[in-house]
């Protein structure tokens, strides 16, 4: 990994419950694990912003996208197995 790649991750999940806290905290961790200060999270609430999730066929939340670096890559759940989350967003063979 580059030390000079910058992650965009979008976080879509569905309004505030214990399973949303759960995948952002999660999601927070990992990153600063791998890639400490090298990423942007954007979360978004599927509720409040619907039209998001339809462009970005979103079928479930919560629903990880890495947009940067390319390819695209997307994890669904609450993000709670470290490693499957990696795997999934192409930074572990999986």
């Amino acid at each position: 990994m580059d030390s000079e790649t910058r992650y965009l991750l979008k976080l879509f999940v569905d309004d505030d419950s214990p399973r949303t806290a759960q995948a952002i905290a999660n999601l927070r961790r990992i990153c600063e694990d791998e890639f400490p200060g090298c990423y942007d999270v954007v979360v978004i609430n599927v509720r409040s912003q619907p039209e998001l999730a339809e462009e970005t066929k979103i079928l479930a939340a919560p629903t990880l996208i890495k947009e940067r670096p390319l390819p695209v890559r997307r994890v669904v759940g609450d993000l709670s197995d470290k490693e499957k989350v990696l795997a999934g967003i192409g930074l572990r063979a999986g």
